[in-house]
């Protein structure tokens, strides 16, 4: 499918609160208004509803992130993959319309390998893997929903890392159900069944 250029309107000066009912609860949006947003926080929609991100995440947050992420590009020079760290929109919709597309999110890190999914704006699709590292911002919500957007949509594996309890979850998706791992934690070696080949020492990677 051939995705069509969007004309990105100029983006307006918004607050959350002018975007939500009066009870703080979110009114529904898209893709198309998402870009016309000009906030201080980081957000993202999942199902049309705003979520926000912390526009600092901690030291250790980054530097979890920084040790994964040089991991898997390193080991992608010899795959026909890319990888991309947060801020990267991931947008899921079943319509490539900027105004049919509800949920756009920026995990911490995307593997994509249909490189058709990819533009200028990021990736339209299912990343066939996806990293999310936690923070104190992440709400119960929040993870439950992407947890089941990513289901959705068929991201075929979906890593949890608990930064402070050095510990990653692995999901794979298996006949459209997301199957968790065990519990890994520092001293394990965690494999990808994505990335044939990938090996991650936990030990490494939460060294700080």
């Amino acid at each position: 499918m051939v995705i069509k250029e969007y004309r990105i309107p100029q983006k307006e000066k918004f607050s959350l609160s002018t975007l939500n009912e009066p009870d703080g609860r979110s009114l529904e949006y898209t893709y198309a208004d998402y870009l016309k947003w000009d906030f201080e926080e980081i957000v993202e929609l999942i199902k049309g509803k705003i979520f926000t991100k912390s526009a600092a995440p901690n030291r250790r947050h980054q530097a979890v992130s920084g040790n994964m992420f040089l991991e898997l590009a390193n080991f992608l020079k010899n795959y026909p993959c890319k990888v991309y760290a947060a801020p990267f929109d991931v947008r899921f919709s079943n319509n490539p319309d900027y105004s049919k597309t509800d949920s756009v999110v920026q995990p911490d890190i995307s593997v994509i390998c249909d490189l058709a999914k990819l533009d200028d704006k990021g990736c339209w699709g299912a990343p066939d893997l996806i990293v999310e590292i936690l923070s104190p911002g992440n709400s119960r919500v929040e993870v439950q929903n992407k947890y089941e957007l990513y289901q959705e949509y068929g991201v075929r594996e979906y890593w949890v890392v608990h930064p402070t309890d050095c510990t990653v979850l692995i999901y794979t998706l298996i006949d459209g159900k997301f199957q968790p791992s065990r519990l890994f934690t520092s001293g394990d070696r965690v494999q990808s069944i994505v990335l044939p080949g990938f090996e991650l020492d936990l030990e490494a990677i939460f060294e700080d």
